[in-house]
């Protein structure tokens, strides 16, 4: 009987391991949606869009660190009234590093661990069609196989507030 043949490492892909459904947010959504959307998917970072163009992402910290101190814990409604007038444009990080779908999964593993950062957009002739996260890269690494299952590809999804918001 013959054995499997492993595949070479530098054969996979970005392709293969990134997560396809991206939850993004807008350039004017509020922090408090950012907040919602990565409380309620349990994510760490989101894109940030504007007209469908990736200019930015935004993390938990950014969003932690933009809130006021804990010594307004009794101000709960007041630090809620803050946080929707600050929108995500004002605390993101705008030189964001990408990839492409047919990078090298190790390039993206390098450049996470270089620059000890959470996610790697993946675009493809300009538009926002995946990311690579350490949780994907942690997939990889506990998988007997050498590649994810097939998944049917799909758009990017906006912030709930999105379409509500959009400027004229």
């Amino acid at each position: 009987m013959m054995a499997a043949r492993k595949q070479n490492p530098k054969d996979i892909r970005v392709t293969d391991w990134m997560t396809e459904a991206v939850l993004a947010v807008e350039t004017f959504d509020s922090i408090a949606i950012a907040r919602q959307l990565m409380a309620k998917h349990r994510i760490n970072q989101l894109p940030v869009l504007d007209n469908d163009r990736l200019i930015g992402i935004v993390t938990d910290r950014d969003i932690r660190d933009a809130y006021p101190t804990s010594m307004m814990i009794d101000r709960a409604e007041e630090i809620d009234r803050f946080a929707e007038k600050i929108t995500v444009e004002e605390v993101m990080t705008h030189d964001v590093f990408i990839v492409r779908p047919e990078t090298p999964l190790a390039t993206a593993v390098g450049l996470l661990r270089r620059h000890r950062i959470g996610s790697l957009p993946v675009l493809k002739n300009g538009q926002l069609v995946g990311i690579i996260t350490r949780s994907d890269i942690l997939d990889f690494v506990l998988s007997r196989s050498r590649k994810r299952a097939p998944k049917a590809p799909r758009k990017p999804a906006k912030s709930p507030q999105a379409s509500k918001n959009k400027k004229p």
